[in-house]
């Protein structure tokens, strides 16, 4: 069998791996990447957050990202009920970018593949990998290419950006039962056809059901007159709807009255898609020679569009660590990487909890806010998970629940 050597074999060029991919290649890292698919295909998770596009800025693919085209993003909105908030996210307490971009993921997950390819990483389409052996004390990974060869590589570390896919959890017994109930999501995308001016493009409009605080609507508009559109309920919820996955969306939408009707004209031209028991969590996110990124490691919950940011910070997190490793230092990856990496992830967790409980709801339709609140809960769903001077990342459980009382009253 052929073997191949390599400084860092990333498994899955996804946005994760890609922007690793890039920021290993500025160290000057030999960099290859197996991805399953053929790019482009379909990926759900439209929407970006701003604190994401530092990670773009640091791996050199800000030109790439910026010259797509894509949707500009200030904000997001919320309705329930006729009651109608929004987000500026330029107005937020923690410093940083303010706007990023709703994409076409299909699109977007292939410039930054091609962004890595230019910097230099070696990206491999329709290869998949058949085994992980780390007997030998570094990564020997066993792989197939598209004619059906199988070749070996031998990386001195490895990094599992495979997302769903979650290639290490279940080759090393890492998989561990999330702890939020099981939710799935019915989406699609469709030509929305939505009059100018009553609906405000530059931002992902988050609408809940009228009667089921817990059951939640997105609609992620493009820049080419589509948008993205999907339900998130618990299984039960959904299962009581018949029909094609189409047509249960449909009727689900029917029963929030303004979501129907800002979608009235729609043309439904792309048939829907389901995902079902997508929250994950891991024993571990690292272990001798490799670490997990993005959504091979934990993923929560799409209410906040969290996703790609903590996939990104993961690989900035990860490759920092790489950095000092390779340089003879001593790294705790789990002080160094999983623990700052959780801080993050546990903050966006606080606020999806209180989310489905209604108390993040009431907070945010409370008639007479506090403006400094506004601007520090502004920074979070901006992506500003991890900044430790806004006292709602700092102490957000707490914090959280005194709002809560505070609104309840």
């Amino acid at each position: 069998m052929k073997t191949e050597t390599a400084d860092i074999l990333i498994i899955g060029a996804g946005p994760a791996g890609s922007v690793a991919a890039g920021l290993l290649r500025k160290q000057g890292r030999d960099v290859l990447v197996l991805e399953r698919e053929q790019f482009p295909r379909f990926s759900i998770g439209e929407s970006l957050l701003p604190q994401s596009m530092e990670y773009i800025e640091e791996a050199g693919f800000l030109q790439d990202v910026v010259q797509a085209g894509f949707q500009y993003k200030n904000g997001a909105a919320f309705e329930r009920a006729g009651r109608y908030t929004d987000f500026d996210f330029r107005d937020k307490f923690s410093p940083g970018w303010g706007t990023t971009y709703q994409v076409q993921r299909a699109r977007f997950d292939e410039i930054l593949a091609k962004a890595a390819e230019k910097k230099g990483a070696t990206v491999r389409f329709r290869h998949e990998v058949l085994t992980v052996d780390f007997s030998s004390g570094q990564p020997v990974v066993t792989a197939r290419s598209p004619e059906g060869e199988t070749y070996q590589v031998k990386a001195r570390f490895l990094l599992d950006a495979s997302g769903f896919g979650r290639v290490l959890p279940r080759m090393l017994n890492l998989e561990t039962p999330s702890n939020f109930p099981v939710r799935g999501a019915i989406f699609t995308h469709v030509v929305d056809n939505v009059p100018l001016g009553t609906f405000d493009r530059n931002k992902i409009r988050v609408t809940t059901h009228p009667e089921h605080v817990h059951v939640w609507y997105w609609t992620i508009p493009f820049s080419d007159g589509r948008c993205s559109l999907g339900v998130v309920a618990k299984k039960e919820f959904l299962d009581q709807y018949t029909g094609t996955d189409t047509e249960r969306l449909q009727a689900i939408v029917k029963e929030a009255p303004s979501l129907q009707n800002l979608l009235k004209d729609a043309v439904w031209d792309t048939p829907a898609r389901k995902l079902t028991g997508y929250a994950a969590n891991v024993k571990s996110l690292w272990g001798p020679g490799f670490a997990l990124l993005g959504n091979a490691g934990e993923f929560l919950d799409p209410v906040f569009s969290s996703g790609v940011t903590i996939a990104f910070k993961s690989a900035s997190l990860a490759s920092a660590c790489i950095a000092r490793e390779f340089a003879g230092e001593k790294v705790d990856w789990e002080n160094d990487y999983a623990k700052p990496l959780k801080a993050g992830v546990d903050t966006f967790r606080t606020f999806v909890e209180s989310w489905y409980e209604g108390g993040f709801q009431d907070i945010i339709f409370h008639p007479n806010p506090s403006e400094d609140v506004r601007r520090m809960i502004s920074a979070i769903l901006a992506g500003y998970a991890w900044d430790k001077n806004n006292p709602y990342v700092a102490d957000s459980k707490r914090r959280l629940t005194v709002l809560e009382a505070l609104c309840a009253a």
